[in-house]
């Protein structure tokens, strides 16, 4: 099996060399752009697991590719910026990004964080990479909502793991703690904000009323309930 392809793009050439040498002593294969044209023409080829994003690129506006990188390629999508506002790291996690390092980092903690998002996207022992519930299908291996009439719809990465924890627990209660321990990321206001975007989203995707939600349900003060028939294939 081949290590996991981590891409780095990054315009200061200091920390794409400090993070590919940190990435490849622990094993993994590197990547690194400049430029986010060289990076998005590489993905005409390659397939990354998990890619670096620093939002202040030269030729591009980073969120818009973070958004775009997490609806239409599934990988794990990490930023590394030098905006430390909490609404910064809000607006990131909302546009589908898994996690958020504020510059200056330790390379260790980046490598430390890869491989926590790596450990929470693999399936249970148990479970495969499709799941059917309540006239839907969800695929993992390309992340997307597939309705009975076979209209498919795209879910991010970071959505896919919150319906993927919802989906092995069905019927039982998931608190705000259990979601940050599963899906990693430090407590915070903006993990909880991050968390009840994506949830809205899934909402939304699986056409749930917002004011009467049938599947997901929230338990105030407490957390969330699924309420949906599961069916791992």
């Amino acid at each position: 099996m081949k290590a996991p392809l981590v891409t780095i793009l990054d315009d200061e050439p200091a920390i794409r060399t400090m993070l590919s040498d940190a990435l490849e002593d622990a094993g993994f294969r590197t990547l690194s752009f400049g430029r986010a044209r060289s990076f998005e023409a590489a993905l005409a080829t390659q397939t990354p697991d998990v890619c670096l994003v620093d939002l202040s690129l030269p030729d591009t506006d980073g969120l818009t590719l973070v958004h775009r990188l997490a609806l239409e390629r599934g990988a794990i999508v990490i930023i590394i910026s030098g905006r430390a506002q909490v609404q910064d790291r809000v607006t990131g996690l909302e546009l589908g990004a898994d996690d958020y390092i504020i510059k200056p980092f330790d390379p260790a903690e980046v490598v430390a964080r890869i491989r926590a998002r790596l450990r929470s996207s693999n399936p249970p022992a148990h479970a495969g990479q499709t799941a059917r519930f309540n006239g839907w299908t969800a695929h993992f291996d390309r992340y997307a909502l597939q309705d009975d009439t076979g209209t498919e719809t795209p879910i991010s990465h970071a959505e896919g793991e919150v319906l993927r924890l919802f989906l092995d627990s069905p019927k039982r209660l998931i608190s705000r703690a259990q979601m940050q321990e599963h899906l990693g990321g430090a407590a915070s206001e903006s993990f909880d904000r991050a968390m009840d975007v994506r949830i809205s989203r899934l909402r939304t995707k699986l056409r749930e009323d917002p004011k009467n939600p049938r599947l997901i349900k929230t338990i105030y003060g407490a957390g969330y309930i699924f309420l949906g028939d599961v069916e791992w294939i």
